[in-house]
């Protein structure tokens, strides 16, 4: 069976993979400043803040921001391009109106806001159509893309029932048949461990679902969505949302390393990390919250690195993207149809590629 499988799945070894990875609500100011030592000493929101000093105990805002995000700070920036630091006018937005979940990650995966019909977070079946369903539908094999998310509403966002694509969101369990034994054992582990919340399980099984179906199943198109980031921070809990957020850094780092020593993705893959939507800073109590209410959470960020990307590392002069240039993104990278800017999609992002990245 593995024989006969491998030689068609290497003979794509020259398409670019791309990974699509969301970090939700994680706002811009932890990404590009690190720990803010305000939260962080709010007994409100706090409670030991002995646990971030290691976060805090530095002397400039790059040490602090390396401490807490450290792959994305020391290797992102060599191999990529950051967007989104405002302190240096360079922006990112969401163009939906929402500022919430649903129409944030809709926009994300499909180029363009659609307000008239996601006004919220309900699990409803998406009637726009994804990159991913765009690449599935081309694709020649089954498991093309995959996508692995936190939140139960992804399957309604990507709209698995139409789509073709593999959906393992929420606390579903693997069902790519044959499991794999570490998928048998994350679906034991799942049913024991409990979740701090009910739509939402924690990161680290999303994680290690999407880590079995990459290496078993080979997609070109992968998209992994942690949840932890904005759940603690609705919480109100600044420490674990600080926790969380290092703990993501550590997991992209991790999947960039998967990549590095697995021969169809090695050379080949370009990874896209991004966020849902922003949160407040003014007044303190807003930072959990977000929403079209709270000023400043239209307010994203996009890292984009890995195979052709030119190492620009963090940008640092005024410019203004939007989250509708994802989409576009992957489609200019994959080499699929691009949609009609005129009709509201937004516009590949220059990633100055170094080289033709698709064949």
């Amino acid at each position: 069976m593995i024989t006969s499988f491998r030689p068609s799945l290497f003979a794509q070894r020259d398409k670019t993979k791309v990974f699509l990875i969301t970090l939700d609500g994680l706002r811009w100011q932890e990404l590009f400043t690190g720990v803010d030592s305000v939260l962080a000493h709010s007994k409100s929101f706090t409670s030991n803040p002995k646990q971030l000093e290691r976060f805090m105990n530095h002397t400039t805002v790059q040490e602090k921001r390396a401490s807490l995000m450290p792959f994305v700070w020391n290797r992102v920036t060599k191999m990529g391009a950051i967007y989104g630091n405002r302190h240096f006018k360079n922006k990112v937005n969401l163009t939906n109106k929402m500022w919430f979940s649903y129409p944030g990650y809709n926009e994300i995966l499909t180029g363009k806001a659609d307000d008239e019909h996601i006004t919220s977070n309900a699990k409803i079946n998406n009637r726009n159509i994804t990159v991913l369903e765009e690449y599935q539908r081309i694709a020649k094999r089954k498991y093309a893309s995959g996508a692995f998310a936190s939140w139960d509403v992804f399957p309604f966002i990507i709209n698995k029932e139409r789509s073709g694509v593999y959906v393992n969101a929420g606390f579903d369990s693997a069902y790519n048949e044959p499991l794999s034994r570490e998928e048998k054992l994350l679906n034991d582990l799942q049913r024991q461990v409990p979740s701090p919340w009910s739509s939402v399980r924690l990161d680290g099984f999303t994680h290690q679902y999407a880590k079995a179906f990459i290496k078993k199943n080979h997609p070109d198109l992968v998209y992994i969505a942690y949840g932890e980031t904005d759940d603690f921070a609705h919480d109100g809990d600044y420490e674990a949302y600080i926790k969380a957020t290092h703990n993501t850094d550590a997991l992209l780092k991790e999947l960039w390393e998967l990549t590095q020593v697995d021969e169809f993705y090695r050379d080949q893959t370009v990874f896209i990390v991004t966020t849902d939507h922003g949160r407040g800073t003014v007044p303190i109590e807003s930072w959990k919250s977000h929403g079209a209410s709270v000023k400043g959470a239209d307010q994203t960020w996009i890292l984009v690195y890995g195979f052709g990307i030119k190492p620009q590392g963090e940008l640092q002069e005024e410019g203004q993207y939007y989250a509708n240039q994802i989409a576009p993104t992957i489609r200019k990278i994959m080499a699929l149809e691009s949609k009609d800017v005129a009709q509201g999609y937004g516009k590949a992002l220059d990633v100055q590629l170094n080289r033709v990245i698709q064949q």
